[in-house]
């Protein structure tokens, strides 16, 4: 468990934290000489149910709240430290709206220097305390009156503490990836760069690669302390000191505000959508392209403010805006911020981030607000499924599991929850995947009912009819799906349905029917060009034409050389006579005037039939010499034979 001991400046938070746990959290030269906590001070309690107990000590200075909030981030409670003698001060409230902001709702309450004031005055402050809290998150927390002079109400703190962190979740059933909020990086003699802060999510072992986040540096994790102790593990909840070792890891290259993570997750945004709540301390309301100054974990950047409504932003009230960043950050979707006016003075408000891949262009839009309210669902199967109901009507698996942190478990628990198909890692309901299986058929039967005569649709037009819309990528992936769904077929680029056959028009039947005795019989090796069976036949060339391709791509044509086609069934014929001749001879090779002979059709038809069989691989030439491929010739026939069969 962590513990975040914040509150006003010279409250007593330091001196707290030494008398619970022996440890003066005041580390810097100029602390001690000034006697006021600048930076995050850190310190450790064993509990005696064997956990640890961290503390971290926020400086209480208004100055010094960019550090108080980096701390803040990865507290489990919340230990509010009020004087007797000052009662509830600026920061007070500051660092109390700062936690709530930041999600933080178990909490304790420490009335401190109750040994300068008489009963009455301490009466008092604790009902303004009480007051103050009570309207908070942490309403109904534990008050405990308490002297680090005196020893008084020292030990009560110490047992309520024991007590929440026995009862604090184990973070052993965490289904987020590794990620660690850098607060702290140093050089230790001896060991080289060390970076300290709260795993956030996920957990990390000795060993383990990970990687610096937003600069991209690789590290091998060499040691590790959890809890500032020496271990093989440290998770989710754990504070913990991490040995990097990589070649471009240093001390330099390392600072404040990054993240370490698995890999997986290293994808830095600086454009996010969020839901934001402006407090009501603000004198006004939150306008379009407010600058900012936004905390994140330990980080913090300057940014603008685009409300994603018409009207702005009240104080007390809670709305959406996209966050519109400086310099880009590591974060997960469900994280939460914290934003302060530009120039540092004042916390304005925080929220949750909802979506890290926000648009630049119509971020109002209707479908994109729909969007909006389903990323807000708060667990990850319903946020699927609400998302999977809106506009594009698809998830992409990998990005939602890198986006919000998941684990592979944690990812398939929620797609168990959620009925779906999947199109190469996008994932669609099951009503929208049946939408557009059905889209896909209708439209090919249209198609084949109106076009005959041609083998099918392009993708892109066929696409074109799906619905709902789809980027052009993730359509042909849905088409490939499909086609090995065996709803459609593909072939040449063109998609088909799996039963259809190519057949000819009226007209064109009639033609084919007076042009195929011109390929038959004796004529059958020496064809006519289109040209001249449409001069016999006295057919427009166009309109023969027509008719020989389309018998070409239903396999019973083949156009051997431009215009000038053979019947199927004449070709496989060829290469039987040409098996033939490069049996009979000795090496297997046998010469065009050959096949000439035996076709008797002349060289110029004989060599055009070879140079056919050479593009298809069933002969292979040297010089005027050809020799049978079997394998191919194989292949080939068989082919036909299918083609022919299945016709």
């Amino acid at each position: 468990m962590i513990v975040g001991v914040a509150g006003h400046i010279d409250h007593g938070k330091s001196a707290l934290t030494r008398a619970l746990t022996g440890v003066d959290t005041d580390r810097l030269k100029e602390e001690k000489a000034r006697g006021i906590s600048i930076d995050l001070g850190f310190a450790y309690l064993p509990s005696p149910a064997g956990g640890i107990i961290g503390f971290v000590d926020a400086p209480g200075h208004r100055r010094f709240i960019r550090n108080m909030i980096a701390g803040a981030s990865g507290v489990d409670v919340l230990l509010l430290v009020v004087a007797a003698d000052d009662g509830v001060m600026p920061q007070t409230r500051e660092h109390l709206a700062i936690a709530g902001l930041l999600g933080v709702r178990r909490g304790l309450i420490a009335l401190t220097k109750t040994d300068l004031v008489p009963d009455d005055w301490r009466a008092a402050m604790i009902e303004e305390t009480r007051a103050l809290v009570d309207a908070s998150p942490l309403a109904g927390a534990e008050l405990f009156p308490v002297s680090t002079r005196t020893g008084e109400g020292v030990e009560a703190l110490r047992a309520a503490l024991f007590e929440m962190a026995e009862k604090k979740p184990s973070a052993r059933d965490d289904d987020g990836r590794f990620r660690l909020a850098v607060d702290r990086c140093f050089t230790l003699a001896g060991a080289g760069t060390v970076v300290t802060g709260p795993v956030m999510s996920g957990s990390v072992s000795l060993g383990d690669v990970v990687t610096v986040s937003p600069s991209g540096i690789e590290a091998r994790v060499r040691g590790l302390h959890a809890q500032n102790r020496a271990a093989e593990t440290g998770r989710r909840g754990d504070r913990c000191a991490l040995n990097l070792a990589g070649e471009r890891v240093s001390k330099d290259a390392i600072a404040r505000g990054d993240m370490i993570v698995d890999p997986f997750l290293h994808a830095p945004v600086d454009r996010i959508d969020c839901a934001l709540r402006l407090l009501e301390s603000e004198p006004r309301a939150l306008t379009h392209w407010t600058p900012v100054r936004l905390h994140h974990g330990a980080a913090e950047r300057s940014a603008r403010i685009a409300l994603l409504q018409n009207a702005p932003i009240a104080p007390g009230e809670t709305g959406r805006v996209q966050l519109v960043l400086d310099a880009p950050v590591a974060a997960a979707a469900g994280d939460v911020f914290v934003i302060r006016d530009a120039s540092g003075v004042r916390t304005m408000g925080g929220g949750r981030f909802l979506d890290l891949r926000a648009p630049r262009r119509r971020r109002k839009s209707p479908d994109r607000l729909t969007q909006l309210a389903a990323m807000a669902e708060s667990d990850h199967a319903q946020r699927l499924r609400a998302l999977l109901g809106c506009k594009p009507f698809y998830v992409n698996a990998v990005s939602f599991a890198r986006d919000h942190a998941l684990v592979e478990r944690a990812m398939a628990a929620a797609l168990d929850a959620v009925p779906h198909a999947d199109a190469n890692g996008d994932i669609f309901s099951r009503k929208t995947w049946n939408r557009l299986r059905e889209n896909a058929r209708e439209a090919l039967e249209d198609f084949h009912e109106m076009h005959p005569s041609e083998t099918g649709m392009t993708s892109a037009r066929l696409a074109e009819a799906l619905d709902p819309a789809l980027q052009s990528d993730v359509a042909e992936s849905v088409l490939d799906a499909l086609a090995k769904e065996g709803v459609l077929s593909v072939s040449g680029g063109a998609y088909r349905l799996p039963d259809h056959k190519l057949t000819l028009g009226g007209q064109d039947e009639i033609a084919w029917a007076r042009m195929a005795p011109h390929f038959r019989g004796e004529a059958r090796f020496r064809p006519p060009r289109v040209n001249e069976v449409a001069e016999r036949l006295r057919l427009k060339e166009d309109d023969a034409r027509r008719v020989l391709k389309t018998k070409a791509r239903q396999g019973e044509t083949v156009e051997i050389v431009a215009d000038h086609f053979f019947l199927r069934d004449a070709i496989d014929e060829a290469a039987a006579i040409a098996e033939d001749l490069g049996a009979a001879s000795p090496d297997g090779f046998f010469a065009a005037a050959a096949l000439r002979d035996r076709l008797d059709n002349g060289r110029k038809l004989s060599i055009q039939i070879l140079e056919y069989f050479d593009r298809q691989g069933v002969t292979f030439r040297r010089g005027d010499q050809r020799r049978i491929d079997a394998q191919r010739l194989g292949r080939f026939l068989g082919r036909a034979q299918i083609a022919g069969a299945a016709e």
